[in-house]
This record gives structure tokens, C-alpha cells and sequence, in this order.
């Protein structure tokens, strides 16, 4: 007997003959397909064996228990516990394009782990995912599943493997997250907006670190940039939010979100740090020091930082002068610290600011003008 589960506000219950429009309907949504192993093309017959047949043997086999997801009183998609035995299952689920985004499916998959755990005896739950699945990654890390790390050519889909992520739930574990996912929120003022990166800036990323000033004075950056580094850096950009290592943003004029740059603050469990690279076209607007700006604000105001790092190399007059017009006051010199991007050592000048000083300084508008060359800061 499959039960039905509910929060008052979801539930989980035996799929039905009817659903079978509805789940053809995920099947053939492009985001189903991207992350999932649903065949492609998708036919009906596809979803009626999947409703009629597939989910009912594994309640049979007891190898599968697979709940039909329902909410605003229709089906929304399906979730289950893979059995593997000895007090393992692992997590599966897919949620129709209609439920997405209401909080749904941390509150299905919240029944389903209390249910599995109490009333199955599971000990250990284990969730894939392939990477770059961030909404995944996302539901998992608030369920309080600890983040194992990256399998290279794991899950097979249509005829691939794709390399995942993976994490675990422990029966004793807090349903709670375990560590810090950083917030990107968008932040406005002087003209600029800093927002999160989307997938539509990657042409743009690859434009501005591949430039020949970029390429110069970060060598850290890759050499040469294509569309596959472009969405590599984006892939960082999401991993190191997760990880409470850096926020960055794309910066661009408010009445124009095309990127013009980036600014992030880095290394919160070491020395919170800011640092920034500017596509070309918005060189010499004064854009990037108000950019700056905004994100030193929000470190301190905001995140109540104590106090912000900035570094740059010697030769890097632009860089260092938006460092200096952010009211940031010169520490010292780490002799050849760096290196450009020919491989030539350089000197690496750092800079800070306490907090107090940005309240003091806070009364008097941010100058409005700097070259915008990129700092060393980030990657080091």
C-alpha cells in the first residue's frame, strides 16, 4: 500500500492513470531534459509506462519508492528513494516547469527523507547531481546534505557520462543547511547596478578577461579565452558563493544591463579581500570605481565586515588608483608576489580600509572617474 504523505500544503501520493499528461508535459520541458535521464525524444507512450508500469514495479520490487508530487491540486511531478540496501536509498526527483520556484520541492522532499528515515529504516540518503545543477545543489545544501565533492564521468544520460556532484543525509543529521551559501543580491547607486551573473553574460566575460590589459596584469586568468572558459568562469562565480569563498558581481549602468565588468569580495575565512576586471567599452567612465564602491558598502553595512584588503601590482596605476579613490590606505609591498601575464615577477602593493574609516568617509560622494584597469585580486 503506497501512502499518502502531506504538509497541508503538499503531497505525496500513488501516481495515477491521469497524471500521464501531466508528466509527459515535464518530460518534454528542455530544463527535464537537460538534467535527467528521460528519454529524448519523448513520446506518450514514454509517460504511460513511466505512470502505469515503471513506478508501480519498484513499490512491487520494493527497488524504488516513487511518489507522484501534487500541489495547487494537480500533478506537479514525482520524487522517490532509490533502495539500495542496508539502510541506503538514493534521492531522485523532477518537478513539473508549473511548480518550480514556490518551494515546493524542499517541502516534498522534506516529507520524503522524515518518511524514508522513520518509516523505512533508511540510514544514509545519497543525492547526484550533474554539475552545474545549481537549483539542485541549492534544495540539497537547505536539506542539510553534506557536499562530498565532484565524481568526473559518473551518471550515464543518453549514452554519456556526466560528471556530478554528490552528497549525503544522515538519519541523525540536522534538516538544516551546514555551512554558508553567500547571497548575490542586486545592488544599486551612482548610476551602477551590480547583479549575479546569468548565462547570457558568457560572450561578454570571455570579451573582457581575454583582453590584452586582462590578460597582462591577471595571470591567473586563462590565457586565451574561448566560450568554454567563458562558462567556466561562470561556473566558478556559482561554486564560490556556495562555498563561502567569494561574491561576485557583474557590474553594468543602471539604464543598461549589458556586463561591463566584475567586482567580488573574496576569502571570507581568511582576509576578505575586494578586486574587479573591466570589459574594455566601459574603460575611463568611472564605472568600476563606483562599482567598487557599491561593493564596499555592502561589505561593511551589510555583511558588517570590520575591515577589506585590496591588492594590486606595482606597475598597475589605473588599478591602484581606484583602490586609493575607495579611500583605501596603502599597507605595504610583498616584493614580486605576483607575476604578469608573460611571466614577469612583479611587486604587489596591498591596501585596506577599516569600517569606521568608511563611515567617516561615507558623507562625501565617490570620485567619478578612473582608467579601470583590473587588480591582481582574486585569485592568487
Amino acid at each position: 500500500m503506497i501512502p499518502t504523505l502531506t504538509d497541508g500544503v503538499v503531497t505525496l501520493r500513488a501516481h495515477r492513470a491521469e497524471d500521464v499528461v501531466a508528466a509527459m508535459e515535464q518530460s518534454l520541458d528542455a530544463e527535464s531534459q537537460r538534467w535527467t535521464t528521460v528519454p529524448v525524444p519523448y513520446e506518450r507512450t514514454d509517460a504511460e509506462f513511466f505512470v502505469t508500469e515503471l513506478m508501480p514495479r519498484g513499490w512491487a520490487e520494493n527497488t524504488e519508492w516513487g511518489f507522484a508530487l501534487e500541489a495547487e491540486g494537480r500533478y506537479a511531478g514525482t520524487v522517490s528513494l532509490r533502495n539500495l540496501g542496508e539502510g541506503r536509498a538514493e534521492l531522485g526527483y523532477g518537478a513539473h516547469p508549473a511548480a518550480r520556484g514556490k518551494g515546493y520541492v524542499e517541502r516534498w522532499l522534506r516529507l520524503l527523507l522524515a518518511w524514508g528515515f522513520e518509516e523505512m529504516d533508511v540510514r544514509t540518503v545519497i543525492w547526484w547531481a550533474h554539475v552545474g545543477n545549481w537549483a539542485s545543489r541549492r534544495v540539497a545544501w537547505r536539506l542539510g546534505f553534506t557536499f562530498e565533492g565532484t565524481v568526473r564521468d559518473w551518471q550515464p544520460q543518453r549514452g554519456e557520462l556526466r560528471t556530478s556532484w554528490v552528497g549525503t543525509l544522515l538519519r541523525e543529521d540536522p534538516r538544516e543547511p551546514r555551512t554558508t551559501w553567500l547571497d548575490n543580491p542586486v545592488v544599486e547607486g551612482d548610476g551602477v547596478r551590480l547583479r549575479p551573473f546569468t548565462d547570457a553574460d558568457a560572450t561578454r566575460v570571455v570579451e573582457g578577461i581575454g583582453d590584452a590589459d586582462t590578460q597582462y596584469w591577471l595571470a591567473f586568468m586563462p590565457r586565451d579565452p574561448g566560450e568554454a572558459e567563458g562558462r567556466r568562469y561562470l561556473e566558478q562565480v556559482q561554486e564560490r558563493l556556495a562555498t563561502q569563498h567569494t561574491i561576485t558581481w557583474a557590474f553594468s549602468a543602471t539604464d543598461d544591463d549589458r556586463l561591463l565588468g566584475a567586482v567580488g569580495l573574496y576569502r571570507f575565512g581568511d582576509e576578505p579581500e575586494i578586486g574587479y576586471w573591466t570589459h574594455p567599452e566601459a574603460r575611463g567612465r568611472g564605472l568600476t570605481t563606483r562599482a567598487a564602491a557599491l561593493a564596499v558598502r555592502h561589505a561593511f553595512e551589510e555583511l558588517g565586515l570590520s575591515r577589506l584588503a585590496g591588492y594590486a601590482s606595482a606597475g598597475n596605476a589605473a588599478s591602484l588608483k581606484v583602490l586609493e579613490k575607495l579611500g583605501m590606505q596603502r599597507t605595504g609591498v610583498q616584493r614580486q608576489a605576483a607575476h604578469t601575464g608573460d611571466g614577469t615577477p612583479v611587486d604587489l602593493v596591498g591596501y585596506d580600509l577599516l569600517a569606521a574609516e568608511w563611515a567617516d568617509q561615507n558623507s562625501t560622494p565617490m570620485p567619478r572617474t578612473d582608467s579601470a584597469a583590473p587588480t591582481n585580486a582574486g585569485d592568487r
